[in-house]
């Protein structure tokens, strides 16, 4: 299945928040027809009313794609207005955190191609990375196909198997949230040492925000970046001396925060 099989028979968006307005926004960019393109969304933005895409409205009967993208507590009510579609001939995406190929395929039937993605906030600004898996019936097609109309959004990895999903959504999935209290107690920090608000909150944002830039940009790997920028008994190195410190540093604190995010996310799917 390719991008022009979705232009002639139809993508179907189920949820149109902000993960599925940022996924919108690529395609249609681009090039994908706002008439290839049917939205289902109980309470629609005005952004999307004036995107031109069916809102609310008839589907068609065999979309070559539906991309699941409503809240996991909305999922009982939304999933089964298409269960007619799982026949096989349309291809389901889902970037629904939490919700396991198995519920679907509970709900779509096992002769369904199903691919699972986990996506981040950054796809808002096209910087995200998504991980996907299939199940039995999502051939490479599928998945290539998958990986397309997720790559409008961000990076695209695909795993080896589903069991990998809840690491995935502890380190990206989540970890934007992580990267966002560093800033905040970056910013406290300088604050304490007499910076004003505004200004530490200035330079803890550039800081991070450039660092990560200057990590994917790099061919060095973060710990040879790390080494480059620390001078022996320099001000970099007394402060890793306590972020780095086993016991109670990062190490330790990404190392147990990671794992119950994780094992909150397999409680969540079970």
């Amino acid at each position: 299945m390719t991008m022009e099989t979705v232009r002639r028979r139809g993508l179907v968006l189920l949820g149109c928040g902000k993960m599925g307005s940022a996924m919108l926004a690529g395609w249609l960019k681009g090039g994908l027809p706002p008439t290839s393109v049917s939205v289902i969304d109980p309470k629609p933005s005005d952004w999307l009313r004036a995107r031109g895409v069916a809102l609310n409205a008839g589907l068609p009967v065999a979309p070559a794609v539906v991309l699941v993208a409503v809240k996991p507590q909305m999922m009982a009510e939304a999933l089964p207005q298409l269960a007619a579609m799982g026949g096989g001939e349309t291809l389901f995406v889902s970037v629904a955190a939490g919700t396991t190929i198995a519920t679907y395929e509970s709900v779509l039937g096992t002769a369904a191609p199903i691919v699972r993605a986990m996506p981040n906030t950054p796809a808002a600004i096209g910087r995200g990375i998504t991980a996907i898996v299939g199940n039995a019936r999502a051939g490479e097609a599928d998945l290539a196909l998958a990986e397309t109309l997720l790559g409008a959004v961000g990076q695209v990895v695909r795993l080896g198997d589903e069991s990998q999903m809840d690491a995935v959504t502890a380190v990206s999935g989540s970890g934007p949230a992580y990267v966002f209290h560093l800033i905040e107690t970056l910013a406290a920090a300088g604050e304490a040492e007499g910076l004003s608000a505004d200004l530490a909150l200035q330079l803890a944002r550039a800081t991070v925000a450039g660092a990560g830039a200057l990590a994917e940009a790099a061919s060095e790997t973060p710990a040879e970046l790390r080494v480059n920028v620390t001078s022996p008994g320099g001000t970099t190195a007394a402060a890793l001396s306590v972020l780095m410190d086993e016991s109670r540093g990062f190490p330790a604190l990404l190392k147990e925060a990671v794992h119950r995010a994780a094992e909150r996310g397999r409680e969540l799917g079970r």
